[in-house]
């Protein structure tokens, strides 16, 4: 199989097999037979368990024209470009999947489905992944454990984004500023709130717009009086910590 990308949302793919059944094989079903030696990951077939063996030695070779991510194979490149060529968008509010199973289960959002349920607390999920990892929480099951500091993780993919703790390795690289981050979304928050000059974010007591959700909590305390920030000392609340930090200063000679 071999996969070129040109123009600015296409991705061409030549393979002997069709490939939307090859992609669809290496959804997220993961109770098979094959198993990974390192972290026991299961998978149901050979192939998904291959791909997913590079993940253990960093080889994230190949990369999405599109937005800099990069893959451990050729066959989640062309998985993650359905992202880009729309081709499975959501009609309610037209966010872009990578397959039909994710755009499904995407759906649920919209309509509210949460069909699997946990045993213990009751607690429904949209898929049954997250059940599972939800399910080691009630067991205190950690079974992805860290080669360098014992860190223990219930999920693999925590496993392997703690991973480049210990490597340094930062694969996702800003095309704009060449900043580098250890996960994919840090990029893509990087680049949506640095080089971009969108303020979706608008206050409704003045209209002011800002950048992030964060930084317009911040700002509404101006309309509201809100003092998060209150003394252990005292009974003194305040806006912001700054005026904490000199409030123990000045009336407690605290300086931390």
């Amino acid at each position: 199989m071999h996969v070129t990308c040109t123009g600015e949302n296409s991705c061409g793919v030549m393979a002997e097999a069709d490939s939307g059944d090859v992609i669809d094989r290496l959804r997220d079903d993961r109770q098979g037979p094959y198993f990974c030696t390192t972290c026991g990951e299961r998978f149901r077939w050979k192939r998904s368990l291959n791909i997913h063996k590079k993940l253990h030695v960093e080889e994230y070779l190949y990369l999405c024209s599109q937005c800099e991510k990069r893959f451990s194979s050729r066959y989640d490149l062309y998985y993650h470009m359905n992202i880009h060529t729309s081709k499975y968008m959501c009609t309610e509010c037209g966010e872009c999947c990578r397959s039909s199973y994710d755009l499904a289960v995407h759906g649920r959002s919209h309509t509210g489905e949460r069909p699997f349920e946990c045993t213990v607390c009751g607690k429904r999920f949209t898929k049954s992944n997250n059940l599972v990892q939800h399910s080691r929480t009630h067991s205190g099951e950690r079974p992805y454990q860290c080669r360098v500091c014992d860190r223990a993780f219930s999920q693999a993919g925590s496993l392997n984004s703690h991973m480049r703790v210990h490597t340094g390795d930062k694969p996702y690289r800003c095309s704009v500023c060449d900043s580098s981050f250890r996960q994919s979304y840090d990029l893509q928050y990087h680049k949506s709130h640095v080089h971009s000059n969108r303020r979706p974010y608008d206050c409704r007591y003045c209209g002011k717009l800002f950048k992030t959700s964060k930084v317009l909590k911040r700002h509404v305390r101006i309309h509201t009086g809100v003092k998060p920030y209150s003394c252990r000392h005292c009974t003194e609340r305040f806006t912001w910590p700054v005026q904490l930090k000199q409030h123990l200063l000045k009336s407690h000679n605290e300086s931390s």
